[in-house]
């Protein structure tokens, strides 16, 4: 099991931080270079840049009443969100479809809430590789 999480590439989980403002705040924001692949990769799909998106996203949150207290954490959950709801087929996996085009109501239909201490249940099968083969 671990050989499939430790060949991962030393640099996606090395850290950066950017620079940005959010609502007129120089701030800065430190995460693992995975994370930031996968926000270029979900503003790209609108035509954001990645410091674009991530005004949006701020905006939206605080708009929405939302807890800015750990946006680095909101930012990584995101990301585990786009990529699992493209995994469950509720956001193409098709880049050059846009975020702003989906039906958000439609795609967090298919999200399955987690409790504390759940883990989700996945419908899809998987091989599974007995020690000693």
């Amino acid at each position: 099991m671990c050989k499939i999480f430790i060949s991962a590439d030393p640099e996606l989980y090395r850290c950066r931080s950017r620079s940005l403002r959010l609502s007129g705040v120089a701030t800065s924001i430190r995460l693992e270079n995975l994370f930031w692949q996968v926000l270029e990769e979900i503003g790209t799909r609108d035509g954001l840049s990645v410091t674009q998106l991530i005004t949006r996203l701020y905006d939206e949150l605080t708009e929405a009443g939302g807890d800015c207290a750990n946006f680095s954490s909101f930012l990584r959950v995101s990301c585990g969100r786009y990529l699992a709801l493209q995994v469950s087929g509720r956001i193409p996996a098709d880049t050059g479809v846009p975020i702003r085009s989906l039906d958000p109501d439609w795609v967090l239909a298919g999200e399955q809430p987690l409790r504390p201490g759940a883990f989700a249940a996945q419908p899809q099968r998987m091989r599974m590789v007995q020690a000693g083969r």
